[in-house]
């Protein structure tokens, strides 16, 4: 963490700096970044170090832009990058929408610099070590003991009849939703199938996709929530990028949702044996359409021992804007269509985002021993308490 708060701190001086280069001044430029900031996770620490900036801070624009690099880089790849790109941009467009400033050329220049840093770094997520791939074997010990956890898992939700979509993962079909539908069938929603058979991420898939959506939406009368699970979570941003006035939210389940163009992972290996023909050759513009941050709610579920899926391409950028939240379960890649903690926050996200409420990571009740979140907290307090004794020691 300690990290993390000197990338902020060094990033707010960066930011000043190109304000500062192109003419904006410091008062200008930290009217820009309060707009950016107010509603970042770590708003407090970001304002508070934006608070106490100084002219001097600023003078070495080329010394802060390499520090900005190199601490991410330290960090390791990042979606939440996207944010301070988004920062730099707002700043580059204050710049270029003043006719009194001539140097926008510059800013703008800049920031495509730092995108092409940033997206360098990004590239570095490893493949699933060999570990993860062979606990996909535990699938099998998902699937079939859901079948005697079902009826145990706690129904505290209320769907109400709202529409949801649930999209298949790569090479499987509507069986393979078949739990997450019954699931929220059991709590009122009304749940549809995608009825296009295998999954094979295709991009012609889309046109029957935006066809369904469209049908289900002049049903109810109302927006759609789309679940997609691993390719199927492909499909679900796309169509909320495409058709935001038609759907609700998206929940993705270990769905690669950004960088997909530079992800390494066994399963295009698969893909390009299968079909004969590259997967970044066959679909660069769909793959392209991906990359933005649909204005609908977004909730991502991943799983950190995922074997099929480099886990960090499976989360969405919390810090971009309110809506957008991450979500960690145990579990194998193939095994979360039959996963209790799944379908538990499937119904959680989808009623909270439903109703405005901040979706949470866990709940009070006993099923919060089934999420990590909890034993993170627990093994943080834990040594919290360890240091305080050895302290009052």
């Amino acid at each position: 963490m300690e990290v993390k708060n000197q990338l902020y701190i060094t990033f707010t001086q960066f930011a000043m700096s190109l304000g500062r280069l192109n003419g904006l001044s410091i008062f200008e430029t930290k009217l820009v970044l309060e707009k950016s900031y107010v509603l970042h996770p770590h708003a407090e620490l970001l304002l508070t170090s934006l608070k106490n900036i100084e002219e001097t801070d600023v003078e070495d624009f080329k010394f802060l832009f390499n520090e900005c690099i190199r601490i991410c880089d330290e960090l390791g790849p990042s979606r939440e990058y996207i944010t301070l790109l988004m920062i730099l941009e707002s700043i580059a467009n204050e710049i270029g929408e003043n006719p009194s400033l001539r140097q926008s050329q510059l800013a703008q220049d800049i920031v495509f610099k730092f995108r092409e840093e940033i997206s360098l770094i990004n590239q570095k997520i490893p493949k699933p070590p060999l570990y993860n791939m062979l606990l996909e074997t535990r699938s099998l010990l998902e699937w079939t003991s859901i079948y005697a956890i079902y009826p145990f898992i706690p129904k505290r939700v209320e769907g109400n009849g709202r529409p949801v979509l649930l999209i298949p993962p790569y090479l499987g079909d509507d069986y393979s939703t078949s739990f997450v539908r019954r699931y929220l069938e059991s709590l009122g929603f009304k749940t549809y199938k995608w009825e296009l058979g295998f999954n094979m991420v295709k991009s012609h898939y889309i046109p029957r996709l935006e066809e369904k959506l469209d049908d289900i939406y002049e049903k109810h009368k109302e927006k759609v929530s789309i679940v997609g699970w691993s390719g199927g979570g492909i499909f679900a941003k796309i169509m909320a990028n495409r058709h935001p006035n038609q759907v609700e939210q998206i929940i993705t389940i270990a769905s690669p949702v950004w960088g997909v163009m530079d992800m390494k992972t066994p399963v295009y290996g698969v893909l390009e044996f299968f079909q004969g023909k590259s997967l970044k050759e066959r679909n660069k513009r769909f793959l392209h359409e991906l990359e933005p941050i649909p204005e609908v709610p977004v909730t991502c579920i991943y799983t950190k021992t995922d074997g099929l899926v480099p886990w960090k391409h499976c989360m969405e950028a919390e810090s971009y804007r309110k809506g957008i939240k991450n979500i960690q379960v145990f579990g194998s890649h193939s095994g979360l269509g039959a996963n209790a903690s799944v379908l538990m926050i499937t119904a959680n996200a989808l009623s909270a985002n439903i109703n405005g409420i901040i979706i949470k990571d866990s709940t009070p009740y006993i099923e919060r021993i089934l999420y990590p979140f909890y034993w993170s907290s627990k093994k943080w307090n834990f040594l919290k308490k360890k240091s305080n004794l050895v302290q009052s020691s």
